[in-house]
Parts: structure tokens; C-alpha cells; sequence
């Protein structure tokens, strides 16, 4: 089975989302038979490096609404992520590009590392308060889950893995995939957002009964024909 995931690094619900996954797999009797693959989505592209406001500020001029008011919001948030065991410090998040941090993913993919630096990169920016567009930050983190970080600081310093990004985003495009996060389980089934365990588990239980499932084949034949051109126990019907 086939689980593909779109997500970003700074999006809370992306985190708290692949934890309830995670849950619900931890429940499933064929967890060994999963693939999940993650791929880029960038909630704004057009996000800057650096910026003077922190992110309680920020969500507040986005959305026009008072400072109290986003930062009570973002502390649900934080409540949330307590549920599935995350320790959210919103009062120190970095808010930055994330374009750099994907095609890291990409090349940690082609490692064969891609989930353990999608699982890193999440706590680096929720828990950990790091800077995931500064390059030699996320060097680290990849060395971090395995990876040569001198090779992971030339593939950030050079436009490798760019191309795989935008394709993961023209995918998404195409699937009408507007927000993360948002599961496809063996190119059928969709859900999206952070939905609870227990619907993850029902999908994940729907698609596996399907995969074992024998499909019936209607036998077409023309009852004019008495010759039925068709060979069976070691005889042909001529």
C-alpha cells in the first residue's frame, strides 16, 4: 500500500497530522506493508527568509485579526500537538522560506532517508526553534539522520532537486490539493487535513481489504457457438 503526503515543514497541522498517521499505523496489522512518501507542497511560495515579526505577529496581520487573538489561537495549537505527544514553542518559531528545506527532502529521498529528515525538519522547526532556510542548519539535520552533510551543504548551495519540487506542486495542482495536509492512499482515496486515528485506520483497513479482495471477471461468450474455441484439461475444443 501506498500512502503519499503532501505537506510543508511549517505547517502546524502537517506535523499533528503525520502523528495521528502514525498512530493509526501503529494499530494496523500491515503496517510492514506501507510506503509512505512524502511530497512538497509550500503553503507560500513567496515566503522571505528573515522577517522582523514572529509568528504570533504575523498570523495576526495575515489575517487581520488582534495580536491576543493569534497568539490564543496559536496556543490551541499547541494543545493539540500535546495530544499526539509534540511539544510545540510557538513563541520561538522561525518563520521562514521553505523551498530549500523540500529539495533537501528530494535528495535525502534519493538516500533513502527522505522520512527520517521529513520527521526531523517538522521537530526542528516546532520544537527546536532552528532557522530551516539557513543552509548549514539543515546540513546538519541531514547529518543528523544519516546523511554525508558535506554533500547535503552542495546540494542546498547549488538548484539541484528544484525541479522535483515544483513537480510535487504541479501533482498537487492537478489533484486540486489546496491545503496540507492531505493523504492519497494507493492513488484512490484521499483524506484531507489532521483527521483522528480513527479514520485513518478505517481507510487504511478499506484499501487493504481491496488489495486482497479477488475481483470477478464476467465470462462474455456467444451461445450461437457451439464450438467454443477454448482449451482445458490438457484438450482443445476445435
Amino acid at each position: 500500500m501506498k500512502i503519499e503526503v503532501w505537506s510543508d515543514f511549517v505547517c502546524p497541522f502537517c506535523y499533528i497530522g503525520k502523528r495521528r498517521l502514525e498512530i493509526a499505523l501503529n494499530k494496523f496489522k500491515h503496517k510492514d506493508e506501507v510506503e509512505v512518501i512524502f511530497k512538497s507542497f509550500e503553503l507560500d511560495p513567496g515566503a522571505k527568509k528573515k522577517y522582523d515579526e514572529n509568528i504570533h505577529e504575523l498570523i495576526a496581520k495575515k489575517y487581520g485579526i488582534p495580536l491576543e487573538q493569534a497568539k490564543g489561537s496559536n496556543a490551541k495549537l499547541v494543545e493539540q500537538a500535546k495530544e499526539v505527544g509534540l511539544n510545540f514553542n510557538f513563541d520561538d518559531l522561525i518563520p521562514t522560506n521553505t523551498f530549500d528545506a523540500h529539495r533537501l527532502s528530494h535528495y535525502a529521498k534519493t538516500e533513502g532517508k527522505m522520512n527520517e529528515l521529513a520527521e526531523r525538519l517538522l521537530k526542528a522547526y516546532f520544537v527546536d526553534s532552528l532557522n530551516l532556510s539557513d543552509h548549514k542548519v539543515l546540513a546538519v539535520l541531514a547529518g543528523e539522520v544519516g546523511l554525508n552533510e558535506e554533500e547535503a551543504l552542495k546540494v542546498l548551495e547549488s538548484e539541484e532537486y528544484g525541479t522535483n519540487v515544483r513537480n510535487d506542486e504541479k501533482t498537487a495542482s492537478k489533484l486540486n490539493i489546496t491545503g496540507v495536509p492531505f493523504f492519497v492512499f494507493n492513488n484512490k482515496y484521499a483524506v484531507s487535513g489532521a483527521q483522528p486515528p480513527e479514520l485513518f485506520l478505517e481507510v487504511l483497513e478499506k484499501v487493504k481489504a481491496e488489495e486482497s479482495s479477488v475481483q470477478e471477471v464476467d465470462i462474455l461468450s456467444d451461445d450461437r457457438n457451439s464450438n467454443s474455441g477454448i482449451c482445458s484439461d490438457g484438450k482443445c475444443e476445435i
